[in-house]
This record gives C-alpha cells, sequence and structure tokens, in this order.
C-alpha cells in the first residue's frame, strides 16, 4: 500500500511511496504527528540519481522489519535536496559539524520541533567497518529518546544555538581588486595537478567556475599560466572517462586523480556549466577539441536531458540494469573487449580497444573499461572511428537505460539557457537557441507567477509546491540575460529585472549580504547562508553576476551598488579559498574590466548587422554585455541603444563602460579590436 509520498511531484520521493516506511513529506503536518505522539523524526535526505540513497533504501526502507520499528519510534520525513535545498542546506551544516564530514543519503534524528540531536550519512544493515547497523542507530536514538529525554533536548537545544551563532564574512567590504584575484591565481596554481590537470587530488570535480575566471583572468590580463591551467584541465577532462566518448555529455565526477573512473551520474547543472565553459574555451583558443564536447555536450542535453514541455530534466541516474535485472552502477556505459567483438568484429575491435583504452584487465570493475581518449594513441582514421562511434553507440542504446528525475529546477535550467543560446549562437546552431528559448518559455509560463515569484520545480507540466530560492532567481535571470544578448529580444531583459528586483528586496541582508531564502520564506532553525561555489554557483554569487550584467545593460546604480557589496566575500574568500568561490571570482573580473556594454544597432536581417553582432559575441572581454537592434532611439526594450543611431545609415557597434562610449564602429574587425583593449 502506498504511502503519503504517492502524491508528491518529486521522482525521488515517488521512488519510496511503496516502501513499508509511513513516509511523510516534509510538513508541519509531520512535526506535529510527532509532538503528538511523543516521537523524534526521522528525517532522511536524497536525491534520485544518487547511488547510495538507492542502496539504503533498498537494504532498510524496503526492510519489513526495518520499517516497522521505524514506524513505531519516529515519524518519518523523506525529502529531496533538490526540491529543498534550504532543508538539505540547514541539516548539512549540523551533519558537517558534527561528524567532519557530509554527503547522502543524510540521516538526521530531530525533535518535534526540528531540532537536531544525532546525525550521520548512509547506515549498513549490519555492522561494517566500525559503522553500526541502522537497526542500531534507531535503537539507540529510541532509547536515549525515551529514557535520557532531558540529555537529548538539551544536546539539540545547544546544537541550535551553536549554528545560529555562526556568521559569514559579510558583503559590503568592498569588491576584490588586481591584488585579491592576483592571491586567488597563486592559490589556484598551488593546488593544480599539473600533471592531470584540475585541482586537488581524488575524488576529483569538473572545476567549471574556476575555468571561468581563469579564462576571463587570461582575457583581462594576458596572463598565459591562467589559460595553460584551463585548457589542459580541459583537455584531460574531455579525454577521460568522465567524458561520455559516444554520447557526449559528463559525469558528476571521477573517483580518481586521473579522470579515468567516473562516478556515472550525469547531472543538468554539470553539463550546462560545462557547455558553456568549453564554448568559452572555444572563443578564446580556436580549439576544435573544445568546439567538439562544447557541441556534445549540447545534444546531449537535448537528447537525454529535455522534457515533453520543453525544458530540462534533472539528473540520470549512475545505475542501470545490466542485463540481468541486477542495477549496477556504470552498467550502460562500460565495456569489456568480449563487447567490443560482438559489436564490431575482430579488427575493429582491436582498433576500438586501443583508441578507446579498453583493456583485458579492465579500468572499472569485472574486467570492464570506461571509453577513454589516452594520450598517445597514433595516427587516426577518423572515417573508421566515426563509424565505430556510430556501432558501438546504437549497440548501447538497445541497453537497459539508467533512470531520469525528470523534474524541472528553474535554477539549472537557467543554466541550460546560458549554456545553450550562447553555443547555438557560437556555431551557428539555432535550433540550440531555440530549444534555450523554449525552455526560458517555460520557466515564464510555468515557475513564474503574477508577482515574479518562481516555483523552484516542475514536473509534467505542474508546478510544484516549493519557492524559489536565492539560486533559482539568480540563475534564471542570468541564463535571460545571455538569451536577450543572443537573440537581440528585450523581453528576456525584463523578466530579468522582474527576478532582479525580488533578489534585492526579498534575499538581501545587512552590509550587501545575500540569504538563500526569502525574507518572506518558511522559518527553519537557521536561515541558510552560504556564498561558496560547490557543484554550481552559489545563489550569492550567481546574483551578483546577473546583477552586474542587468546594471551594465540599464545603468540601474541600485543593481550595480548591490554586485558591488555582494563581491565583498569574494574579497575575503577569494585569495584563502579560491577553488570554491571560483564563480565570484569570475564576477569580480568582469567588474575590472567594466564590464564592457555594447550596443549593435542594425536591423536584425541585415547582414552588417549579424556580423557586427557575431563578434560581439565572441568577445572574450570578461563579463561584456551585448544589445542588438533596430535604431528607434527610444532603448525602450534596450537602454543600451538607446540614441545610438546607424552610422552614415549603415550598422553600426558602440563598446562603452558606464554608458560612455568610443566612437562607434561600422567594421567587425575594428569591433573586435575595440573589444580586445
Amino acid at each position: 500500500m502506498a504511502n503519503r509520498l504517492a502524491h508528491e511531484t518529486s521522482p525521488y520521493l515517488l521512488q519510496h511511496a511503496d516502501n513499508p516506511v509511513d513516509w511523510w513529506p516534509w510538513s508541519d503536518e509531520a512535526f506535529e504527528e510527532a509532538r503528538r505522539r511523543g516521537v523524534p523524526v526521522l528525517l532522511s535526505v536524497g536525491y534520485s540519481s544518487c547511488h547510495w540513497c538507492h542502496v539504503m533504501a533498498h537494504e532498510s526502507f524496503e526492510d519489513e522489519t526495518t520499517a516497522a520499528y521505524l514506524n513505531e519510534h519516529f515519524v518519518p520525513v523523506k525529502v529531496d535536496r533538490e526540491e529543498r535545498p534550504d532543508v538539505d542546506a540547514v541539516y548539512m551544516e549540523a551533519v558537517q559539524a558534527a561528524t567532519g564530514h557530509g554527503g547522502w543519503p543524510m540521516t538526521v534524528f530531530l525533535t518535534p520541533g526540528a531540532e537536531p540531536f544525532y546525525f550521520g550519512t548512509y547506515f549498513p544493515p549490519a555492522p561494517r567497518h566500525g559503522m553500526p547497523s541502522f537497526h542500531q542507530v534507531l535503537q539507540g536514538v529510541a532509547v536515549a529518546w525515551a529514557e535520557r529525554r532531558e540529555e537529548v533536548d538539551e544536546v539539540a537545544g545547544n546544537i541550535v544555538r551553536e549554528l545560529a551563532g555562526r556568521s559569514l564574512v559579510p558583503g559590503g567590504t568592498g569588491a576584490p581588486g588586481e591584488q585579491e584575484l592576483a592571491q586567488a591565481l597563486l592559490g589556484l596554481t598551488r593546488d593544480y595537478d599539473d600533471r592531470h590537470g584540475g585541482f586537488g587530488g581524488a575524488p576529483k570535480f569538473p572545476p567549471s567556475m574556476v575555468v571561468e575566471f581563469l579564462l576571463r583572468h587570461y582575457a583581462r590580463t594576458g596572463a598565459e599560466g591562467a589559460l595553460q591551467m584551463a585548457a589542459d584541465t580541459c583537455e584531460a577532462m574531455a579525454r577521460g572517462g568522465i567524458y561520455d566518448q559516444l554520447g557526449g555529455g559528463f559525469a558528476r565526477y571521477s573517483v580518481d586523480r586521473e579522470w579515468v573512473v567516473p562516478h556515472f551520474e550525469k547531472m543538468l547543472y554539470d553539463n550546462a556549466l560545462l557547455c558553456r565553459v568549453y564554448a568559452h574555451l572555444w572563443r578564446v583558443t580556436g580549439s576544435d577539441l573544445a568546439r567538439r564536447v562544447a557541441l556534445e555536450t549540447a545534444d546531449f542535453m537535448v537528447r537525454e536531458l529535455r522534457t515533453a514541455e520543453g525544458g530540462f530534466a534533472s539528473a540520470l541516474d549512475a545505475d542501470s540494469d545490466d542485463g540481468s535485472g541486477k542495477h549496477v552502477e556504470g552498467a550502460f556505459y562500460v565495456w569489456t573487449p568480449g563487447q567490443l567483438r560482438e559489436v564490431l568484429g575482430e579488427e575493429d575491435a582491436v582498433y576500438a580497444a586501443q583508441y578507446f583504452g579498453v583493456t583485458e584487465e579492465g579500468t572499472f570493475e569485472h574486467g570492464s573499461s570506461v571509453l577513454q581518449l589516452p594520450q598517445g594513441v597514433g595516427v587516426v582514421d577518423a572515417e573508421r572511428l566515426e563509424g565505430i562511434r556510430r556501432r558501438l553507440l546504437a549497440a548501447r542504446d538497445e541497453r537497459p537505460r539508467p533512470g531520469r528525475d525528470d523534474k524541472i529546477v528553474a535554477a539549472w535550467n537557467g543554466l541550460a539557457i546560458a549554456a545553450l543560446a550562447e553555443t547555438g549562437a557560437y556555431f551557428d546552431r539555432p535550433d540550440l537557441v531555440e530549444r534555450a528559448t523554449e525552455a526560458a518559455d517555460l520557466l515564464v509560463r510555468l515557475h513564474l507567477d503574477s508577482r515574479a515569484r518562481l516555483a523552484r520545480t516542475s514536473r509534467d507540466g505542474r508546478a510544484g509546491a516549493n519557492t524559489g530560492v536565492l539560486e533559482d532567481y539568480a540563475d534564471v535571470a542570468e541564463g535571460f540575460l545571455a538569451l536577450a544578448a543572443v537573440t537581440g529580444e528585450g523581453v528576456w531583459l525584463e523578466f530579468s529585472g522582474f527576478l532582479l528586483d525580488i533578489v534585492l528586496d526579498q534575499f538581501t541582508g545587512e552590509g550587501g549580504s545575500l540569504y538563500d531564502t526569502a525574507h518572506d520564506a518558511e522559518r527553519l532553525i537557521r536561515r541558510p547562508q552560504d556564498p561558496t561555489d560547490n557543484a554550481a554557483p552559489s545563489g550569492w554569487t550567481a546574483a551578483a553576476g546577473a546583477l552586474l550584467s542587468y546594471a551594465a545593460h540599464t545603468g540601474s546604480e541600485a543593481h550595480r551598488t548591490a554586485a558591488e557589496a555582494a563581491l565583498g566575500v569574494v574579497k575575503a574568500l577569494g585569495p584563502r579559498a579560491p577553488r570554491f568561490i571560483g564563480w565570484g571570482l569570475a564576477v569580480a573580473e568582469a567588474l575590472l574590466d567594466g564590464p564592457r556594454e555594447v550596443a549593435v544597432v542594425g536591423h536584425p536581417d541585415d547582414e552588417a548587422a549579424r556580423a557586427l553582432h557575431r563578434t560581439a559575441l565572441l568577445s572574450t572581454a570578461p563579463g561584456a554585455v551585448v544589445a542588438f537592434g533596430a535604431p528607434d532611439g527610444t532603448g525602450e526594450e534596450f537602454p543600451l541603444l538607446r540614441d545610438r543611431p546607424l552610422v552614415g545609415g549603415v550598422p553600426a557597434a558602440y563598446v562603452c563602460r558606464h554608458f560612455t562610449c568610443d566612437a562607434p564602429t561600422t567594421e567587425p574587425d575594428d569591433l573586435a579590436r575595440k573589444l580586445a583593449n
């Protein structure tokens, strides 16, 4: 019999709807039930593509005995961290403070007042490697609750007070300047893996936002070392197993420092960010590899993640059926030499094994290998290789596919809109721009209400009940700004303004600091506030970037002042922890560069106007904003176009900073020179 989760929209929650556990969604009613019964709450937080979440579900939450004990002694609450990042952030902070580490599934025991008192992540069904079993944990907590209640309440109260006493470096201390950005670059150089690319050791995550900073820093200063780190890291990832060599797109991270074996789940936010980074790398270097990876990643998002409504799904699972009915991590993606022979025949299988690094011993589990592009393969027969790719991809498509979490997250769709719009514009792929526009239309139609308030998620054409957090407003605004620049449609600038006004009104604190939740959002034990970039830009740094771009478009001092104040935290953290605030550093580069404002005046059907527009979009000037439209003088859609006439009756481009412009030009080459200086 299905439990209460059967009525939810989250695919993760629906995965647990048939558990014998009597799950509640996060709600006032769940905590009221705990108060009524006088029992604690078990909070379990995860997400649909989380491997260990699936493991714990199969081992414990599907077990009748465990479920019966859990139902008797607790009110169990299940949360999708992607739907409720605020709940996840608050309790993950507590878990990390108490245990020194975090992760998912997250397991937290709470009082009926939502105060945490015992923490963990994955617990096995039997004691293992020094970890107690999940049943032992449940029994221990139940006994403590029944026999040592005062002690439990004291622990919970101390934890809540300790969390409430934590403070962040506020905004408003001044934006970072040349010195702080140089120190950040030096810190990255120290952490750089000059043998394998990337930063730090295993596990190694794709440093998308740091690479964006490095590209912008090179564009502004000419620092060759910054470009080298960015280019070498991107090449290493593109050649590694973290990149899908057949179907395009990136896995979540590499378990090793060489980028060989990935954790196979594929997330929308990773692929959106990396698609944009590789497109920007191509813009700087003209690299064929960067071009190919940007386009293949864009095509992956459209092919594998696009939903019937026109938005983009959140993720693909790491696990899939290995053909025997057993779900195995990576089963969809890995190959043995024997499997290559079955598809390709002996001669082509040998060629493919050499090219993709497939060995008899295997690079993954049970003699299987993750496809890579090792260095030093030798001369490549491109036509033969393309035929091999097609045949392997067709054979792989016959395998059981990984599950897809098809909920649409506003923030991540904003990142995808920006990536697809720019990639489509750079590589003359109007279909990608159209997909970006359709996703933006969906967000406006389904996620945005009449007060410009965003719903965090939707699924199957139905908006979810959870309100948007700061990253939703900031990343969607970023996507709309990119779409406005590419399409010349000022309505996207207008929509971004609506969202950023909400940021100023609902998310801004003292001294220019920003909160992750709105002033009128549900009150938790602590109001989440985190400026550090993690898997995607933090809401704080993403908002700073969108506010700065909007101010450059409109001349709004309020938005620019808010952006500069928000960058105060980057001044404090950038020199000390540059790996964890890469997007903030990238925004700081834009601020130091102006950012430049480019107004291209001319009819969109005019070939000369389109050439100037393309030149402007291909500029590497950090954070440059582009307005494109016919000369009507009013600036109704794009303020940058106001009073910008044609020159001698032909299209012209104006390069400005703070609305003070150089002499206009009618020549693309001259425009490129102006933007390069």
